[in-house]
């Protein structure tokens, strides 16, 4: 795609890029009041059955998903056009989905700015290797990573580690504002905690708390990693780097079930979120839909998306990724030369 045709891409999405108050509050009313009912039956319920409370907690879990891409259009200054309406709306729902705002705002922007950026990885990416690194990487350094995209760590602890560990700290040199922000979130968080514990008691606290925290974290890592983690996704130098393929070439379109597009708040085009981050989730479907280039992007289902599990290693030769098992060939060479160098040596 040319410069022309890439500035024509940008320009016909951004038409889409205007908040919709009314939007706004609809999806707000739709979606936290939900919630909150919810989450209320479910410590209700704890007197009829821990089974029962516990199921409505899981459900509760979708809807934070959906609380979080609220959230998510908050920082970008996308879901109202107020900044300041924006700031307190994503700061609440902040606290409701344990993520602060300034922090996650300053490390989403920049993965916004440096997605598929092999040279700029590390900030508010998941971890990817690329197959050359991993083969000439220590054996602590592989066994760290394989443990990191283990399935059962990634999406098993992923979440305990997201809420209680990364979302609670501040990183080293955080300006004043996000270290306040940070704090303030994880103080009303447990104060909200505190007091459910006090009126409903340990036990329904983990009965239901548990269920909402794992279901939310691990879906919402779930659609961060498999949509950017597909076979032919866009990964290039610095010097080769270019915004609009990262966008539509290395986003997918995970084309969900209505329900599920609907917790998930359209994420699923996240092609569209990527070339245009200021179009809010309400309208990145009729972006999509109005916009003939961007319906050709990666199109993933439920189904084909499982795939993505076994891709770990992106191979910068080949412009795609591959699995632990086809990269194993190269370790052993490298043992073996490792080992004629030795024998060499003692020679």
């Amino acid at each position: 795609m040319d410069k022309e045709k890439e500035k024509e891409l940008k320009k016909s999405v951004a038409r889409f890029a205007e908040p919709d108050r009314n939007a706004g509050i609809r999806q707000l009313i739709n979606t936290l009041v939900p919630f909150l009912i919810i989450w209320a039956a479910a410590y209700l319920s704890m007197a009829v059955s821990p089974w029962l409370a516990a199921g409505l907690g899981v459900l509760a879990g979708g809807f934070v998903v959906r609380l979080f891409i609220i959230f998510h259009d908050c920082t970008h200054q996308s879901f109202f056009k107020n900044k300041k309406a924006n700031r307190v709306i994503g700061t609440i729902t902040g606290i409701l989905t344990l993520f602060p705002f300034d922090k996650w705002k300053r490390s989403h922007s920049i993965h916004h700015a440096t997605s598929g950026n092999l040279d700029k990885r590390g900030t508010g990416d998941i971890w990817v290797m690329t197959v050359d690194e991993y083969v000439q990487a220590s054996f602590k350094e592989r066994l760290i990573y394989r443990l990191y995209r283990n399935p059962v760590i990634m999406f098993g602890l992923g979440p305990i580690y997201l809420f209680l560990v990364s979302n609670r700290f501040n990183r080293k040199g955080a300006k004043r504002k996000e270290r306040v922000n940070t704090h303030v979130t994880t103080a009303a968080a447990a104060l909200i905690y505190g007091m459910i514990i006090w009126m409903a008691g340990w036990e329904a606290f983990l009965i239901v708390q548990l269920p909402i925290l794992y279901i939310s974290g691990a879906l919402g890592i779930w659609l961060f990693y498999v949509q950017h983690q597909f076979e032919d996704s866009y990964f290039e130098e610095e010097s080769e780097w270019n915004f609009v393929k990262a966008a539509v070439d290395g986003s997918s379109y995970y084309k969900l079930p209505k329900v599920l597009q609907w917790i998930s708040g359209n994420i699923g085009f996240h092609h569209v979120h990527h070339l245009s981050p200021r179009v809010p989730n309400y309208a990145l479907e009729k972006a999509h839909d109005a916009t003939p280039p961007l319906q050709y992007a990666t199109t993933i289902t439920l189904k084909t998306s499982l795939e993505s599990i076994k891709f770990r290693l992106y191979d910068t030769e080949n412009k795609t990724f591959r699995t632990f098992r086809e990269v194993q060939p190269l370790l052993k060479k490298k043992a073996s030369a490792a080992v004629s160098r030795r024998v060499q040596n003692e020679s």
